[in-house]
């Protein structure tokens, strides 16, 4: 059966857009509609994550792509958006490979700026100028596209690999992310439990625990919920009481130094916490322990 491919219309129709030119430069504004379903694309595609995050599939493996994170994506890629913060936003770049190609001898030339080495596409995560300096290029690239210019098509194409090139410069510095979520739900249950009795101390909101597994929060919530019947909220209160019980154990510690040791903003927000959760005040449990 002949395979179906997106081509740049049909993408962008999706999102009420009607456009037919063989390049398109997204705004980077906030959109929380993404395509349900897989698709195939028939273009290639340089995304940048601007803020917020998201978990994505890349021709069926699951990626988590957070801040400053960059996808390129070459045609007969398939993608499935799966779950995404409401922060999210990505500026997006697509270009028709012929469009790029035109006049040029190497139609290997992309493929030949150390991308796509074992697999269609490259995530990689940049430091913020990195980041800052690929969105000015795309919206000087945006800005030359709209533009009426006897030469806007050859324009456009350097452009284009200028911003290839800079890519390249910074994916043949770094190490390739590989950010895959566990297809085992399991495993990423009992990697979040250990994340928890290690980290429990310093870090208490379940998005830490969600970008360290490099999941949604949504997803983790899923799994934590299907594995043990409790959230993952649950599950970082229920252990940080017991640092809580510990440190009530020792007398030389004041309550004072353990609200601050477990990184609640004030005594009484970690007198309100060990109440909720223990039915009896930090004062009163070391009374009856008779530790004070």
């Amino acid at each position: 059966m002949e395979q179906h491919y997106d081509k740049i219309s049909d993408t962008l129709a999706y999102f009420g857009i009607d456009y037919s030119l063989p390049y398109y430069v997204s705004t980077g504004k906030k959109r929380l509609d993404f395509p349900q379903k897989p698709f195939r694309m028939d273009y290639y595609s340089l995304c940048i994550c601007m803020s917020g995050d998201m978990v994505i599939a890349i021709d069926g493996q699951q990626h988590y792509i957070k801040q400053f994170g960059v996808l390129l994506a070459r045609p007969a890629t398939i993608i499935a958006f799966q779950d995404n913060s409401e922060d999210f936003k990505m500026k997006l770049l697509f270009f028709e490979k012929e469009f790029l190609l035109k006049n040029i001898s190497d139609p290997f030339i992309i493929e030949r700026l150390t991308f796509f080495k074992d697999r269609s596409y490259e995530l990689i995560h940049l430091k913020e100028n990195e980041v800052t300096k690929l969105i000015k290029l795309m919206e000087y690239l945006d800005s030359k596209i709209h533009a009426d210019l006897k030469f806007r098509d050859e324009i456009v194409r350097t452009i284009i690999f200028n911003l290839l090139l800079e890519t390249a410069e910074f994916l043949s510095a770094k190490e390739v992310t590989c950010d895959l979520v566990s297809e085992n739900p399991k495993d990423t249950y009992f990697q979040f439990l250990n994340l928890v009795m290690d980290n429990i101390t310093q870090h208490k909101a379940v998005r830490y625990y969600a970008q360290k597994l490099y999941v949604s929060n949504k997803y983790l919530i899923e799994i934590v919920k299907k594995a043990v019947g409790k959230t993952p909220h649950e599950i970082i209160d229920a252990h940080l009481l017991k640092e809580a019980v510990v440190l009530l154990g020792n007398p030389a510690v004041n309550i004072t130094d353990i609200a601050y040791r477990l990184r609640f903003n004030s005594v009484s927000a970690f007198g309100r916490f060990f109440k909720k959760h223990a039915s009896i005040s930090p004062t009163d449990y070391r009374r009856l322990q008779k530790l004070s």
